[in-house]
């Protein structure tokens, strides 16, 4: 079957990915981590289903998350956990807003990140 006649599969629990607001490709094309040439080619999965990224979400409507191991927040600098929960949270409200909005996809990404991709070109 083709991608489109299956929806978005997460490549971690093999469930579809319903919408913006659940997807971890689109949070991470938010924060200016994925550029949008990119987007129709990277695997998605939900924003749950990575805990390296979504411990970092620190809102009463998202259940916080722990990671395991290494990456795991209680193990990093206290400055770049503080900023990382700042930034990704952001972008995380960001996503769930999107929906609402009626904005083109280009408009996604946090202000920060659209004038860092305007200053490129």
């Amino acid at each position: 079957m083709a991608r489109c006649d299956q929806g978005y599969l997460c490549d971690v629990c093999g469930e579809d990915v319903e919408g913006i607001p659940e997807s971890d490709l689109y949070l991470r094309y938010v924060l200016g981590e994925v550029s949008p040439l990119e987007l129709p080619n990277l695997p998605e999965r939900h924003v749950r289903c990575n805990p390296a990224t979504a411990q970092y979400i620190v809102d009463a409507s998202f259940e916080s998350m722990r990671c395991e191991g290494v990456f795991a927040k209680e193990h990093l600098d206290v400055d770049f956990v503080r900023e990382q929960e700042e930034r990704i949270t952001r972008a995380w409200r960001r996503l769930q807003e999107i929906p609402r909005l009626g904005i083109p996809i280009t408009e996604y990404p946090l202000p920060e990140v659209l004038e860092k991709w305007k200053n490129l070109m």
